[in-house]
């Protein structure tokens, strides 16, 4: 298969969905084309915002070896993470997705064997699948040999927002509440007890069960709620909780939780002008996170110390942080997602975190860092 197979298998999986969603919008109804009125087949795509909206933009790289392992993280879930990357940031900005845009580039030999080219079938039904649950479609992109023999992968999502109501991560005020959306940790620890999986026993990428491959294909709305049970490879963007925040007033500022809570929550502080203290008692950890152990650990009463570690700086859970008025009714659920005070914005700029003893200990930032690919 050349580039311009790859090219019309892509656009003809796309473009029958995306011509019925295009037809419905245009009959009135909100088809998750509403916003694209060209697509996939000209040089550039043609985008229509609506009316009194400003158009927000993200684009995020998905790189083999950095982001994601052949061997440890299957096809689908590639294509699922690659997606979701971008519309995780689009839900901290409380945004509509409009379209996404891909840019591929692969080894030449995944096109000319079997495997490899099942591997980008899979690919795109990862992709495809988190694509359908969130309404936006694939409206362009590029596909380009890659240069290294690695999977490069770039994404950019194009989304919308009522003008002058984006969330924003440098509009908070001390004394504001600071919440978190689901549970922290989950993602991190995944991967760790995949990592630990393979390399004491020799595994390959984790399997996907043939239920969920059907359940793709058939757009199956079970699927989205099996995928959950796995943080790590496929993570949920939180879009309909984004929306929530903003139609509804009530968040100040917001940021998605892809670095780590540490380090996220350093950003959003340093934007703001403000300082913060998190309570420990108060993080929602991932189930995954409180089973955690640590390898390297001889006994099990490093678990608590694991997990929260996994919480703070796990990273890749593509939650959402948040502060709101400390007078504002934020729910206990929005969109069916948990939400969860974990302390405050203060004046100043430090960051603490208010142990269960009440002891204060400064909470530094120790999640990703992208230059040195470590936490």
């Amino acid at each position: 298969m050349g580039e311009l197979e790859l090219i019309e298998q892509i656009r003809s999986r796309w473009g029958a969905a995306w011509r019925a969603a295009a037809g419905a919008a245009g009959s009135g109804s909100h088809g998750h084309a509403r916003g694209v009125a060209l697509g996939i087949g000209d040089d550039c795509a043609i985008l229509r915002p609506p009316r009194g909206h400003e158009i927000l933009v993200t684009t995020d790289f998905t790189l083999e070896g950095r982001h994601f392992r052949r061997d440890l993280h299957p096809p689908e879930s590639v294509g699922h993470r690659t997606l979701a990357r971008g519309l995780s940031d689009l839900a901290a900005m409380g945004a509509r997705p409009l379209a996404a845009f891909l840019s591929l580039a692969l080894p030449a030999e995944m096109l000319s064997t079997r495997a490899g080219r099942l591997w980008v079938e899979r690919f795109f039904t990862g992709l495809r699948g988190l694509a359908d649950q969130s309404a936006v479609p694939l409206a362009g992109g590029d596909t380009s040999e890659s240069p290294c023999g690695l999977v490069l992968a770039d994404i950019v999502l194009i989304g919308s927002a009522p003008a002058g109501r984006a969330l924003r991560r440098g509009t908070a005020r001390a004394g504001d509440a600071l919440y978190v959306t689901g549970e922290l940790g989950g993602a991190a620890a995944e991967l760790a007890a995949i990592e630990h999986r393979a390399t004491t026993r020799q595994q390959g990428a984790p399997s996907i069960p043939r239920s969920w491959r059907k359940g793709w294909e058939s757009s199956s709305k079970s699927v989205p709620d099996q995928l959950a049970a796995h943080p790590q490879l496929f993570p949920q963007p939180r879009l309909e909780v984004g929306q929530a925040l903003l139609r509804r007033r009530l968040a100040t500022t917001a940021i998605d939780l892809s670095d780590g809570l540490s380090t996220d929550l350093a950003h959003l502080c340093r934007e703001s002008g403000v300082g913060a203290q998190v309570s420990v008692d108060a993080l929602p950890i991932h189930p995954l996170a409180l089973q955690a152990r640590d390898v390297q650990a001889s006994h099990a009463a490093a678990a608590p110390n694991r997990a929260l570690t996994l919480a703070l700086n796990g990273g890749e859970d593509y939650e959402l942080l948040f502060s709101a008025p400390p007078t504002t009714q934020v729910p206990r659920t929005l969109a069916g997602v948990r939400i969860t005070r974990i302390g405050s914005l203060v004046r100043g700029n430090s960051i603490s975190l208010l142990d269960l003893a009440g002891r204060r200990s400064p909470l530094q930032p120790g999640g990703w860092e992208h230059f040195t690919g470590k936490h």
